[in-house]
């Protein structure tokens, strides 16, 4: 299973496009997109409400079987921090279960400053995608204090831990794509059509997100 964790404000035709990508080539049955609710990175108060970043990932994902919304930090009190959602996976669906945890080049490049950041490791398999512009990518973008626990595996083309679980850095063919250019087209006035799912498009002007005031859809 794949796991997709992201603040999705907005979600976008990247994140599907990688998310596509990443459960072909690995093969995956399903990859469970999970909206961070209170994201320990980011100002509380430049993130758009969960309920709103939820609703917008369902709306995204109807029609595809095989991406599932999961409001699993939604419903969880506090800050959402990824290591304690990869231990409550892990517990629901046994020691056995393959995890596939999906995020850009950039935010893997400050994974060290993550919660209990060395076992998550342990809990889940890494798939980096590659963000254009980005420079450390292969065993330079693992942290160093780790780095020396990986080795490279050739016959998977990944970095193995000691726990099984590998790093893998992949280069897909994902849309240049960022929330913040849409948010930023939307406060101007400006068409996100073909950036966003149309259904994704209708709920952000129908409920005035990034704007601060609703409007007709663009």
């Amino acid at each position: 299973m794949g796991i997709f964790g992201g603040t999705f404000d907005p979600i976008h035709l990247g994140h599907l496009r990688a998310a596509e990508e990443t459960r072909e080539s690995f093969g995956l049955d399903a990859v469970l997109f999970v909206p961070s609710a209170n994201p320990p990175h980011r100002d509380p108060h430049g993130v758009s409400a969960a309920e709103h970043r939820l609703e917008m990932v369902r709306r995204a994902l109807h029609g595809n079987p095989a991406f599932r919304p999961s409001d699993l930090e939604c419903r969880r009190e506090g800050t959402s921090y990824s290591v304690e959602t990869l231990r409550l996976l892990r517990m629901q669906q046994g020691p056995h279960a393959e995890f596939y945890f999906l995020l850009g080049q950039d935010a893997f490049a400050e994974i060290r400053t993550w919660r209990l950041y060395e076992e998550l490791f342990q809990l889940s398999h890494w798939v980096v995608l590659e963000r254009r512009g980005s420079r450390a990518w292969g065993r330079r973008a693992i942290p160093g204090p780790v780095r020396g626990l990986f080795r490279y595996d050739r016959s998977r083309a990944g970095y193995a831990h000691p726990s099984g679980h590998l790093v893998y850095f992949r280069r897909f063919r994902c849309l240049d794509i960022s929330g913040t250019r849409i948010r930023d087209l939307v406060r101007r006035g400006r068409s996100i059509r073909y950036l966003v799912p149309s259904e994704v498009e209708e709920y952000i002007w129908r409920n005035g997100l990034y704007c601060g005031t609703k409007g007709e859809v663009r």
